[in-house]
């Protein structure tokens, strides 16, 4: 049987899928980088309770939800697999995502993904909007602490998304089917 050398990015997977983290840390494979990130303070699981509520209780399709639910995106960048954790994962109730669903599994299905900003906002900002858009994702929020802001980005085409709407916290933001409500932000100030 011939043998067939690894690439360095087969070994830095089975490096990344072989990571035992501290507990409540976790740890994600974003463009060819292994991120380690601490388990998030009071004011990030704020935030994504009130996206939360909202969308239980308002959304026009009703969904189910996933805190910290791993995904594999499709390759790009400098990495032929990507493993990213959203800080929130929603997708219709009626598609049963999360029953039997590996820890990391595809992104089929998934209609919103939701990321607050940490200690690493350049991975929330840009590196995994990259990867939820090859998902392709339709729908990607972004809660940006630094900048007192909430960006919509939706239209995904190849590496990045076609249209984003940001507002500054305080203001409505419409999220679009299968949601179809305005998102209150008041909270969020």
């Amino acid at each position: 049987m011939p043998y067939e050398p690894l690439t360095q990015a087969d070994v830095l997977l089975e490096g990344f899928l072989a990571l035992d983290t501290p507990e409540g840390f976790r740890a994600e494979l974003i463009e060819g980088e292994i991120v380690v990130t601490p388990p998030p303070d009071g004011d990030h699981e704020d935030y994504i309770g009130v996206i939360l509520e909202q969308v239980i209780t308002r959304s026009r399709t009703k969904m189910r939800f996933s805190g910290n639910k791993g995904l594999k995106l499709a390759s790009g960048g400098r990495c032929p697999k990507n493993h990213v954790i959203p800080d929130g994962t929603f997708a219709p109730t009626e598609l049963r995502l999360y029953r039997g669903a590996d820890p990391w599994m595809p992104c089929e299905g998934v209609a919103l993904v939701v990321e607050v900003t940490s200690t690493k906002p350049r991975a929330d900002r840009t590196d995994k909007r990259h990867c939820y858009a090859r998902g392709p994702i339709p729908l990607h929020l972004l809660v940006d602490r630094e900048q007192s802001s909430l960006t919509l980005f939706s239209d995904p085409e190849g590496d990045d998304y076609r249209q984003h709407c940001t507002i500054p916290f305080g203001r409505r933001l419409t999220l679009p089917e299968p949601f179809a409500f305005d998102l209150e932000t008041e909270e969020l100030i």
